[in-house]
């Protein structure tokens, strides 16, 4: 089979499309041709060790995974002799954020991982665009007590993380602000957005609004900058570290002093995750962005795309 392989941390060149064997599935394992899979932004980070912290959980000198990928959409065709859940045939989709070997056209995962059952109504291309973003944007919001009614500003709203946070959100009932860029307004719109601001053409940051919570989905600002837009009590999440991994410490300080908190979750639970996307998707309330589609001798395109920053939702690899 064909995959793609790197054996050092370093920028797209690294990339190599190699012919490798398929792997054998284990007793409790399922074995995945998949056709669709993405690059995101945690797949550059697993490609370039940075942050450095992120080389604690895929290998601190080099990876110990050499084929990259963190979501997949496809059919199992082989499954270990202990699995339950599954047949072959079942289309699946499904997520690992520490890396899962999915930029190849095959690979294997546990039955019991963040794995299952397309819907339905999806595409593989569809639900592979499902997956990352969705996680993540997930897992900032529910540390979070978010209301029907409540006030929340989506910075970085037209990106895998923020496109998901947006619908994820109205879905909660909040009335939210989307900031993104020109192009893009019609497409905030459609997914339920309040009130959209251009960032080309004005500073969100000079806005009278205030918010009960603020999500920066591209970490492109800070809570510094955001603190005179949240209301008393009201939360400031980032996708990122922050200058000098500000957001790391500024948690526990906002805690103790001051009535304005920032929070920096630390993303769990896959399979949590995917099954209450699943869920939206097939009442309709969630749906998939996606943006440019590569094929895979063109992935080193694809990474370098995802890290001009310029991307609208999702960056597809298709097998």
């Amino acid at each position: 089979m064909k995959a793609i392989i790197r054996t050092r941390y370093g920028f797209p060149d690294v990339l190599k499309i190699s012919e490798v064997s398929k792997p054998k599935p284990k007793n409790h394992e399922i074995l995945i041709r998949v056709f669709a899979t993405t690059v995101n932004r945690t797949d550059w980070g697993i490609l370039t060790g940075k942050p450095f912290v992120i080389r604690f959980f895929t290998g601190l000198f080099k990876p110990k995974l050499l084929t990259p990928g963190t979501d997949f959409a496809g059919r199992i065709e082989e499954i270990g002799r202990d699995v339950k859940k599954f047949k072959i045939g079942d289309r699946v989709w499904g997520l690992n954020d520490v890396g899962l070997s999915s930029h190849a056209q095959y690979m294997r995962i546990l039955e019991d991982k963040a794995v299952m059952a397309i819907p339905e109504n999806q595409t593989y291309k569809e639900a592979a665009a499902c997956a990352e973003g969705a996680h993540y944007a997930y897992n900032f919001i529910n540390k979070v007590d978010i209301r029907s009614g409540d006030k929340v500003l989506v910075n970085g709203a037209t990106g895998a993380i923020g496109s998901s946070a947006l619908q994820l959100l109205k879905h909660f009932g909040a009335i939210v602000t989307a900031v993104g860029n020109t192009k893009n307004m019609d497409l905030l719109k459609s997914l339920g957005a309040d009130k959209t601001v251009d960032y080309l053409k004005d500073d969100f940051l000079k806005d009278n609004q205030k918010y009960h919570f603020i999500l920066d989905a591209v970490g492109k600002s800070s809570f510094s900058k955001c603190r005179l837009l949240l209301m008393p009590g009201g939360v400031y999440i980032s996708s990122e570290l922050g200058p000098y991994a500000q957001n790391l410490y500024l948690p526990l300080i906002t805690k103790l002093f001051g009535n304005k908190r920032v929070i920096f979750p630390i993303p769990a639970n896959c399979k949590r995750s995917i099954l209450f996307v699943k869920s939206l998707i097939e009442k309709g309330e969630f749906k998939a962005v996606i943006d440019k589609e590569y094929s895979m001798d063109k992935i080193a395109d694809a990474y370098e795309y995802v890290a001009s920053g310029e991307k609208t939702g999702n960056v597809l690899i298709s097998y």
